[in-house]
């Protein structure tokens, strides 16, 4: 069965789409950008920490609303405006793991929706 589901944290669409899609056990989050829920707005346009910071905070609040977390991640898809921004993105992204690491796949591309610096999108195992 097909299911779309959100989280009540997260900020308002940008654009026609469900934050995530629940299918059978797993979760399909669409690509989360760094904005911030209360304000809807990315609070911090250049630092790429921070960014990936709050793009991973707006996954977890999914999946955590959803019964899955952090540590049921499968595969997780990572656009970076600029690859030079990699290792700075991995060190904040790593910091969200604890043990082994999902699967993952990052690269550069030509622009993100409203300037972000990042967005991560994710596939998840649901808990029960």
């Amino acid at each position: 069965m097909l299911k779309r589901i959100s989280s009540e944290k997260l900020p308002q669409a940008v654009g026609s789409y469900s934050p995530a899609t629940e299918v059978g056990n797993l979760i399909f989050t669409s690509g989360q950008l760094p904005i911030n829920g209360k304000t809807n707005k990315i609070d911090f346009p250049d630092s790429i920490e921070e960014q990936t910071k709050q793009s991973m905070d707006n996954v977890k609040y999914i999946l955590e609303d959803n019964k899955s977390s952090l540590e049921n991640i499968v595969k997780t898809t990572v656009y970076l405006k600029n690859i030079k921004d990699f290792a700075s993105f991995d060190q904040v992204y790593k910091s969200y793991f604890t043990g082994s690491f999902p699967s993952r796949t990052a690269f550069e591309v030509g622009d993100l929706p409203m300037g972000a610096l990042i967005e991560i999108e994710v596939v998840a195992q649901k808990i029960g």
